[in-house]
């Protein structure tokens, strides 16, 4: 593995003092840095293996020559790529200068359909893809979210908001005739979509998800636009990817008289579980073409393991030969099953950065059929996390991932940075760490991964312990007692921690600052909300009902009340460390605006804020010179908050 000369690459108090003896590495277009230094050609000689790893994701199988669809990045965005088999060459079929979010292979394999917003603004466009080319089938203007294929591969279905910018209406089309398109529900609010086709495609299964814990699921008469809920529209009750099995009954995964999501099957005596886990959520499934197995995977404490389950007889066997590692979230289903009977997925680990694999169903034998680079680096030495709990101030049991350096290379005392998930129902799980490899193996930094109450994948009950503006703050103190716990390990430098987040991970980056600022050296906050009412006033009406289920309502004068008391903003008199605020130009959830009033705020307490704008992304960055420039920019200011005096 190649190693640079870390005096070289650490010194970078002096070049920000004397940029004219070193060479500057160009900062993209469209990138604005305000208050921050220049980013050293050193820093970018010496990161450069880290920023070069790939990740290979399955979409799907192309029923035409049993090849397999998946996303990567050989240029400077994700774009598609056939693989023809195990070990060959990855093809790319795509060549936008946006990335592309998603395709999705007919079942004849005929017709490519791709999903792409532009500038990050999600504002997402259908389109088909042929010898190189977009065809687009949707407006240019709304917001359009593929939902499935009818089994023929006649029509697709999909949910649009052009009707008003904020509610999700159901339509059908066929890719061959755009001008086929037509209008099938018309409905109210933002979480609907076509989940499956009937196999005679007059019938299709819609899904309202209103909320990690409340969605319903319709049947839908796409002749005459009637819906019948199939599950009951008043409970408070959790259903994901329905789904027509050959026999026509219809399957999802539901947390029905279950605090974890269990695979079953909706008919007229409700919601009938067909697994049996003792604890985790079915995290992704799907149905054999022929009806004769269902393949899923359960969220072991962020782990997935497969099996496969024989519909006829019950009997579920595990899928041992998979690498342990994290089946990636996809849009559609993350594990799909090919007309012939093959099993496709792709799955990510601490030291796979991403790969597609299958299973033959009968043997449960695994193929591997990608090799993702990691920039020349080997892999095998990154580290496995190690699992930490603590209990809470009220008791509550919250978990997270540490990742240590190699104490061989790193002996003492060594800084940490506590990286906190955005959703706030995600879930930190034991992924690929990418450039953040280099923290560790490079530079000796620990880094903690929490997943605070509210997370997903703990039950249904803990991720309501954060609901509403009330509970907001005790996702808050649960770093706090992570903190004690960390800063108390002999291992670990209580005087050298520091946080960063994302999206609501980048709220909890702002209130840890504000709560524990007398504890950290600095705060890394990356399209985050500042202040909840304003996020909630002006994030895009389609989702702004689906995020008042979570945070609270703004227009209540009580809730709003509260709302105003914990955001960031108001406390930012209590933020005493440096802070690094990095967001998109064209983010429709968290607006620019949120940064924006939190810096000039800052500053104007006399505290130090560097404020990074990517003029042409939305909520995350998504083009590599953007993600590579603020990749180095964190690691400067790791450098003044974090790794000043530090011995490595």
């Amino acid at each position: 593995m190649p190693r640079f000369p870390l005096a070289l690459v650490l010194s970078l108090s002096t070049v920000a003092a004397a940029p004219l003896a070193w060479a500057e590495a160009p900062k993209p277009a469209a990138v604005v840095a305000d208050g921050l230094p220049a980013v050293p050609d050193a820093l970018v000689a010496a990161t450069q293996p880290y920023l070069q790893s790939r990740r290979a994701a399955f979409l799907g199988w192309n029923a035409a020559d049993r090849s397999m669809l998946i996303k990567t990045r050989f240029g400077a965005t994700d774009q598609l790529h056939t693989v023809s088999a195990p070990g060959a060459a990855r093809t790319q079929i795509s060549f936008e200068s946006e990335p592309i979010l998603t395709g999705a292979p007919s079942p004849d394999g005929r017709t490519l359909v791709v999903q792409k917003d532009s500038g990050g603004d999600e504002f997402y466009q259908l389109y088909t893809l042929k010898d190189g080319r977009l065809t687009r089938l949707t407006d240019g203007r709304s917001r359009n979210w593929f939902g499935a294929w009818s089994p023929d591969g006649r029509l697709i279905g999909y949910a649009s908001s052009r009707r008003n910018g904020a509610d999700m209406d159901l339509y059908v089309v066929d890719p061959s005739n755009p001008s086929s398109e037509r209008l099938v529900a018309q409905v109210s609010g933002g979480g609907w979509n076509i989940a499956d086709f009937s196999k005679d495609g007059r019938k299709a299964l819609v899904l309202n998800r209103m909320s990690v814990n409340n969605a319903v699921v319709y049947e839908l008469d796409l002749a005459s636009g009637r819906m019948t809920a199939l599950t009951d529209p008043a409970a408070q009750v959790s259903y994901v990817g329905p789904q027509y099995a050959a026999d026509g009954t219809v399957w999802a995964t539901s947390n029905k008289q279950s605090d974890f999501l269990r695979l079953g099957r909706i008919g007229k005596d409700g919601f009938v579980p067909v697994s049996h886990e003792p604890r985790w959520d079915v995290s992704d499934y799907a149905l054999a073409p022929d009806g004769s197995f269902v393949v899923y995977a359960i969220n072991d404490a962020g782990v997935s393991r497969v099996r496969v389950l024989d519909t006829a007889s019950g009997v579920v066997r595990p899928v041992d030969g998979l690498p342990e590692g994290v089946i990636p979230y996809s849009i559609g289903s993350a594990i799909q099953v090919s007309p012939w009977g093959a099993i496709g997925l792709s799955l990510s680990s601490a030291r796979i950065s991403g790969d597609a694999f299958s299973i033959d169903p009968n043997t449960l034998a695994v193929t591997r059929w990608t090799a993702s680079e990691t920039g020349g680096l080997d892999s095998a030495i990154n580290v496995e996390p190690q699992l930490v709990e603590v209990q809470s101030f009220d008791g509550e049991t919250v978990s997270g991932f540490l990742y240590r350096p190699d104490p061989a290379r790193f002996p003492g005392k060594r800084p940490v940075i506590v990286d906190i998930h955005g959703g706030p129902e995600g879930q930190t799980r034991p992924d690929f760490l990418g450039p953040q490899n280099y923290l560790l193996n490079e530079l000796g930094v620990a880094l903690f991964f929490p997943n605070v109450r509210g997370s997903s994948g703990y039950g249904a009950r803990f991720v309501n312990l954060d609901n509403g503006p009330f509970q907001r703050e005790n996702s808050v103190r649960d770093i706090g007692a992570f903190l004690d716990q960390l800063q108390a390990d002999p291992g670990l430098d209580a005087s050298r921690f520091a946080v960063t987040g994302v999206s609501y991970g980048g709220y909890m980056c702002y209130a840890t600052a504000v709560h524990y600022s007398d504890r950290l050296k600095g705060a890394n906050c990356y399209v985050a909300i500042s202040n909840f009412v304003t996020f909630l006033e002006n994030t895009q009406s389609y989702r702004r009902d689906l995020r008042r289920v979570e945070y609270g309502d703004e227009r209540d004068p009580a809730q709003r009340a509260q709302l105003q008391a914990i955001s960031p903003l108001t406390s930012v008199d209590k933020i005493k460390i440096p802070l690094l605020v990095a967001t998109g130009g064209n983010d429709p959830r968290v607006p620019a605006s949120e940064a924006d009033q939190i810096v000039s705020a800052v500053r104007a307490n006399g505290g130090t804020a560097w404020h990074l704008l990517a003029q042409n992304e939305g909520h995350g960055f998504h083009k590599k010179e953007n993600e590579d420039y603020y990749f180095w920019t964190s690691l400067l200011f790791w450098k003044r908050t974090l790794l000043d005096d530090v011995a490595h």
